[in-house]
């Protein structure tokens, strides 16, 4: 089963990572800004330092953070998910953004021999919960 970094742990987030690990998926999060919810890391959470560490340690990558700019951040940003991808790995962006930044954003990482999957959500924080 492939291991999965959750960056994003925030209102729909958060849910998301613990249906991931209730699913029995192996999920890492980067303890980049603050430390996860208690709930998460008795489900088995793993934290690394570092959406780098995220990326190294897993085999896909899924973000999900409020906008355009904190997507940026993410992926290319100091010690972003770009600096810890190696070949064949999968990103999937699930924020809403822009469509045109997405783009540019998809051939940054497939030029690193990955692939992106623009995968936006909707249903807030009820929808996340419910799955």
């Amino acid at each position: 089963m492939e291991k999965i970094g959750f960056i994003g742990l925030g209102i729909m987030g958060a849910p998301m990572a613990g249906h991931l690990l209730d699913a029995g998926y192996e999920v890492i999060a980067s303890d980049h800004r603050s430390k996860p919810a208690g709930d998460l890391l008795a489900k088995g959470l793993k934290t690394v330092s570092g959406h780098d560490e995220v990326a190294r340690a897993a085999d896909i990558v899924i973000t999900m953070v409020p906008d355009t700019p904190q997507v940026a951040e993410v992926l290319f940003g100091e010690k972003g998910v770009a600096e810890g991808l190696s070949p064949g790995k999968l990103v999937i962006d699930m924020s809403s953004i822009s469509p045109i930044e997405t783009k540019e954003f998809a051939k940054k990482i497939n030029a690193l021999g990955c692939d992106f999957l623009d995968a936006p959500v909707s249903g807030g924080e009820v929808g996340a919960k419910a799955a």
